[in-house]
Formats: C-alpha cells, sequence, structure tokens
C-alpha cells in the first residue's frame, strides 16, 4: 500500500506539471491581457500611452517574454514559495485565494450543499430502480432533465425572482442583512444561513439529477446480476436483498465521484456566487479570470488540481474498502 501511494505521487507531480503549463498557456493566450485591459482604459480616459511606457507594464506584471520564459519564471518563483502578487489588488496571491471569509463562505455553501445532495439524491435513485418504469421512475427520470439541463444562472434567478422578488420569503443577495445589528453569534449566524438558503438550494436542485441517474443505472445493474436472484431464491426479504446485498455494490462507482468532491468544497459555485452576490473564491476567481489576473488564476487552478489528485488517489484507496476483491498493486 505504501509503494503504491508512492507512486502515484510521483506521477501527481509529472500530471501537475503538465497541467500547470497547459494553464500558462492558455492563460497567455487569451485575447486580451491585464495590460492590455489597463492600457485600454487609459486611451479611453484620453491620456496618451506611448510604446515605452506600455513595454515597461508588460516587463512589470512579467509579461514582456514568450510562453516559454514566462511559464518557467512562474514555475521557479513557485518552487521558491513565491505565487507571486495579484495584478488588480497588488496583495500576496496566498493571502487572497486563502482568505478564511472567501473560502469560508464557497466551503459552508459547497459542504451543505453535497450533505442534501447525498441524502436526496441515492434513496431517490435507489427506489427509482426498485420501482422501474413506475410513476415514482418517471418523477425521479423528471428531476434528473431538470437537474441536467438547466444554467445555474437561470435557475439561480428563477428562484430569485419567486422567493425573494416576488414572496418576499427570503433575501434577494448578499451574506449578511446590514442594515441589522446583532446582539449575539446566534443571530448572526442564524442571518447567515437565512441568506445560504437560495445559493444552496440552487446548487442542491442542479447537482442531484447526476446522481441519482448514476445511482439507478447501478442499482439497475446490480439488481440484475446473478447474486441477487440467488439472495431471492433463498427466500431473503427484498428490503435485505436491496440494502445489505444490492446497495453496497451500487456504491462502488459512487465512490469514483468522489474524486470530484474535495476540489468541489473549496472550488466555489462560480456562477452562482455571482447570481447571489456571495463573496465565495468561486466570484473571485471569476472576477480574477475576466480581469486576465494571471497570479491569482494559476494558483487557484493549481490548488484546485492538486485537490483533484488528492481525490483520485482516495477514491482508489476507498475501492478497497467499499469492495474486498480490489487489491491495490
Amino acid at each position: 500500500m505504501f509503494k503504491y501511494i508512492l507512486k502515484r505521487l510521483g506521477v501527481s507531480i509529472l500530471i501537475l506539471i503538465g497541467v500547470s503549463f497547459i494553464l500558462y498557456a492558455l492563460l497567455r493566450c487569451m485575447p486580451t491581457s491585464f495590460v492590455d485591459q489597463k492600457i485600454n482604459a487609459l486611451n479611453t480616459s484620453g491620456a496618451t500611452v506611448s510604446e515605452e511606457f506600455k513595454q515597461a507594464l508588460y516587463k512589470a506584471y512579467g509579461l514582456d517574454g514568450n510562453i516559454l520564459q514566462g511559464y518557467f519564471g512562474w514555475l521557479g518563483n513557485m518552487l521558491k514559495g513565491n505565487f507571486g502578487s495579484s495584478f488588480i489588488s497588488g496583495r500576496e496571491v496566498i493571502s487572497e485565494i486563502f482568505n478564511a471569509d472567501r473560502l469560508g463562505t464557497s466551503f459552508i455553501v459547497a459542504a451543505i450543499a453535497t450533505i442534501f445532495e447525498f441524502l436526496i439524491a441515492i434513496p431517490l435513485g435507489i427506489t427509482a430502480a426498485t420501482h422501474q418504469y413506475s410513476l415514482r421512475d418517471y418523477f425521479v427520470t423528471v428531476l434528473v432533465l431538470i437537474g441536467i439541463s438547466l444554467p445555474s444562472f437561470f435557475f439561480g434567478q428563477m428562484l430569485k425572482d419567486l422567493f425573494a422578488n416576488k414572496l418576499g420569503w427570503l433575501p434577494v443577495s448578499g451574506m449578511r442583512d446590514p442594515s441589522v445589528t446583532y446582539s449575539n453569534g446566534f443571530e448572526a449566524a442564524m442571518d447567515y444561513l437565512y441568506h445560504m438558503v437560495l445559493p444552496v438550494l440552487t446548487v442542491v436542485v442542479l447537482s442531484i439529477g447526476g446522481r441519482m441517474r448514476t445511482t439507478r443505472t447501478n442499482m439497475l445493474e446490480v439488481l440484475n446480476s446473478d447474486y441477487i436472484r440467488t439472495a431471492r431464491a433463498k427466500g431473503l426479504g427484498e428490503g435485505k436483498v436491496i440494502y445489505k446485498h444490492a446497495f453496497r455494490n451500487t456504491m462502488i462507482p459512487v465512490v469514483t465521484s468522489l474524486a470530484g468532491l474535495i476540489p468541489s468544497l473549496f472550488s466555489g459555485a462560480m456562477i452562482t456566487e455571482s447570481v447571489f452576490d456571495l463573496t465565495g473564491i468561486g466570484s473571485y476567481a471569476l472576477n480574477a479570470m475576466t480581469q486576465g489576473d494571471i497570479p491569482v488564476i494559476m494558483t487557484y487552478n493549481m490548488f484546485l488540481a492538486a485537490l483533484s489528485v488528492l481525490g483520485v488517489l482516495l477514491a482508489d484507496l476507498m475501492y478497497a474498502v467499499v469492495d474486498p476483491r480490489v487489491k491495490l498493486a
């Protein structure tokens, strides 16, 4: 096991290096860079920008060389622990990305949404499989189509219009009511959770579809297996057959999806956070992307890439726990 983990970690380092180069090359190939936007803003304001000033700006932001020079410059600084400063704010990237409030907001939304996603999607997927072609199965199928088809910005705006603007049950946006003075921490926490209802609901509804479909498909496959027919032939109750024998093997493919769970907890829901004006890491990264803030985007994406590699490794290790037949060699 220890040898297997070391081997995987060595491969993971090579993967991360390859990912970092592709990311940097794509960012440098964007139609406009941060410096281009800054120069355009100066030209719009009526200022005269000389060629010498342009070149000085490119050099100041490390964009004067070609892609390879820029990448190896970034890689060398990164290996020294220097992730650079944000082009937009001028502050260190590490303090910008790993801001407790920003990262905490995204984590809370993702964690709560993930819990509800599993609690709703897996039971619905199982009941749809055990009642195939029934009204219950068709209902779950409709939910799956809704979750897969609706874009987050449309569904989020629809929820805002219904529950916030028309009914007035929930706040429109933000994470707290600026007009309220809290007398204690409990009131502040409750108001915070009150503002999180719509963002969490948006993420849950749009994410349960895929997991329900996976659970239903896997359960149907398992229920048609020979050992399930044998268990029923022995006279075991249907509940015992489903939840003791079939459910465990159904969970094996679900474990695969856990590889993406770790990065999703910290990546933030970019569109959803923007719709509801949440100051999470997702909306911050989206703003950095639109303005060409390369140090922020590189650090943010490499952080998620490292979490993805870790998630895949943990998923492989979990196989041996869920299915004793799997051996790590």
